[in-house]
């Protein structure tokens, strides 16, 4: 099952990893994950994001009869919101597609919650089982954006573990 994979930024002051550890703490506890260099003192880290799965980058949607890039939106959306203040990532201890998959707060919101609020993510009942109070609220935000028509509820959508698999909208299989 995908989830949003969201490229952390490692300099020294960007995020805290273990927000309860003390310094001491923090350089023993590590963790394993695909890292990519983007300087010579900077790494980026991808994270599924936990009880979410939002709709891939390359996904389209469609409303009426023309699609429109709902993932990109999605991307787009996430990538505004962590500018929005200190981002708080905390591991489960699980991964999925060999990424550790986290909890993240961005500001004090959380980032999971805020994605199916927009309507741009679906919740991840399989994942949340061990969450059931965020099970509840991501569920409730869906059902809120799918009452507004929010995001990817505007019109069709084909769900992320879906569209990962192959299936596409009719719109989507007419832009190859």
């Amino acid at each position: 099952m995908r989830l949003i994979a969201i490229a952390i930024m490692f300099a020294t002051s960007s995020c805290d990893v273990l927000p309860d550890a003390s310094a001491g703490q923090r350089d023993r506890d590590g963790f394993e994950a695909q890292a990519h260099a983007i300087d010579g003192d900077t790494i980026a880290v991808d994270f599924r994001l936990f009880g979410a799965d939002a709709v891939e980058r390359k996904a389209l949607c469609a409303k009426g009869s023309s699609c429109w890039p709902c993932g990109k939106a999605a991307q787009d959306f996430a990538s505004k919101l962590m500018k929005r203040g200190p981002v708080s990532i905390r591991l489960t201890g699980q991964q999925s597609y060999g990424r550790p998959i986290a909890a993240v707060d961005v500001g004090g919101q959380d980032l999971g919650e805020a994605m199916i609020a927009a309507g741009y993510a679906v919740p991840t009942p399989n994942f949340l089982k061990t969450d059931p109070s965020r099970a509840r609220r991501y569920q409730a935000a869906f059902d809120q954006a799918e009452a507004k028509h929010l995001g990817i509820h505007g019109g069709d959508f084909i769900e992320p573990s879906r569209w990962r698999k192959g299936a596409r909208l009719s719109c989507e299989r007419r832009r190859r």
